[in-house]
């Protein structure tokens, strides 16, 4: 039976971050992941999602020594437009915009593509002292006691290890395997996600443009051949979703182009297209014995607000900050206990709040519209307000 002190299920951005941390820390650390990051953006598995990395993400990755390899690639998200359209085809009715600067500082976040991120980080841990990456291998079954953790992969090794970490997505088995159960609330919607060339510059303004059925978000990417680029998350119901995902590249665009109210101009697909339903996911528990949930495995959140990854990394960083205070604790209940504490109430609050917030963005009633636009003016037009608000985008 092998030795390492963490388990790590799942190598995707928050699994990788966790195993860089820990490794930091002095740890010996075993990741696994039956899926090996992809090559680039058209590999099969490839998560064509971006994420905009708010200040204590980006702060964490540098404590880390891994925002330097991923800073380079990365695009500032300097202005935050937003638009709250009517219609068909939909026109702007009221358009603001949030400058970074007023706050005095360069940008909301910074943006990059998921699968970008994931595989910069894996080729980095490569070479991290203490980081086993194990990836075409995944988590199989697990035994627990006070003491410690066996693990069993799924090419038949064994790990026996302090602390388990559940890093594996919605469906994570680790957290299925110590029987903590979720809570799910469903919307009816599909989020589209994919990449487009637009003839317009985006000037590092990222625009959010609300809808009945949802919001499309345009997120600033690195030109593409010549051209502005940007990445896109655009939410639907179902039945709108199935029938745009149905379409050609050229009808698609064409129904993206007029469903951004042209802010862009001509968009042009230059992606794959991916969907997958919206919802709101919470592990009932975040803990186990001698394992601890998070990111994914412990909540889904409607892609809104650059709150999902930014929220799997305070998950993240909870984890280690505890055992930096009481490096002994790692994995026993204290420990545990002290992450529960942290992150239970921050994860219940955020889901709350971007429940509220996507049904309002979706919502087709004429008074709620209404609200939604007076409520856009009112967070804009009200300085102090509108700096509070800031200040909670760039995650403070």
């Amino acid at each position: 039976m092998q030795q390492t002190d963490i388990f790590i299920s799942g190598g995707g951005i928050a699994g990788l971050v966790t195993a860089a941390g820990f490794a930091d820390l002095g740890y010996r650390v075993t990741l696994a992941d039956p899926a090996p990051p992809p090559e680039t953006s058209e590999a099969e598995g490839s998560d064509l999602r971006s994420t905009a990395y708010l200040a204590p993400a980006c702060a964490l990755l540098d404590r880390l020594g891994l925002w330097g390899g991923l800073l380079p690639r990365a695009t500032p998200l300097e202005t935050l437009q937003v638009i709250d359209s009517a219609g068909d085809p939909p026109e702007a009715k009221t358009v603001r915009a949030f400058q970074a600067a007023d706050l005095g500082e360069p940008a909301f976040g910074w943006n990059l593509p998921n699968w970008l991120t994931r595989k910069l980080l894996a080729d980095l841990l490569a070479a991290r002292e203490g980081v086993d990456l194990r990836f075409g291998t995944g988590f199989s079954d697990i035994l627990t006691r006070d003491r410690e953790a066996i693990v069993t992969l799924s090419d038949g090794a064994r790990l026996r290890c302090r602390l388990a970490v559940a890093a594996d997505g919605r469906a994570s088995p680790l957290r299925e395997a110590v029987g903590i159960d979720t809570d799910l609330t469903r919307y009816g919607q599909k989020a589209l996600a994919f990449v487009v060339g637009h003839d317009l510059p985006h000037e590092n303004v990222s625009t959010e443009i609300y809808l009945s059925g949802g919001a499309f978000t345009l997120v600033p990417l690195p030109d593409h051949e010549g051209r502005g680029a940007s990445a896109v998350v655009w939410m639907n119901d179902g039945p709108v979703a199935a029938e745009l995902m149905a379409l050609s590249p050229e009808d698609f665009a064409a129904a993206a182009t007029q469903r951004s109210t042209g802010i862009l101009g001509d968009l042009t697909l230059i992606s794959k297209r991916a969907a997958w339903p919206v919802v709101t996911q919470r592990a009932r528990a975040l803990t186990a014995e001698r394992t601890a949930i998070v990111a994914e495995a412990a909540h889904v959140l409607p892609p809104i607000g650059a709150q999902g990854l930014n929220t799997s990394l305070h998950d993240v960083a909870a984890l280690l900050d505890i055992a930096r205070d009481a490096p002994d604790s790692v994995g026993d209940r204290a420990y545990l206990a002290a992450f529960e504490k942290r992150r239970a109430h921050d994860i219940h609050a955020r889901a709350q709040a971007i429940d509220l917030f996507n049904r309002v963005c979706k919502s087709d009633a004429a008074p709620v519209q209404a609200l939604r636009s007076l409520g856009l003016k009112a967070v804009h037009d009200i300085a102090p307000l509108r700096h509070g608000v800031m200040r909670a985008g760039l995650g403070r």
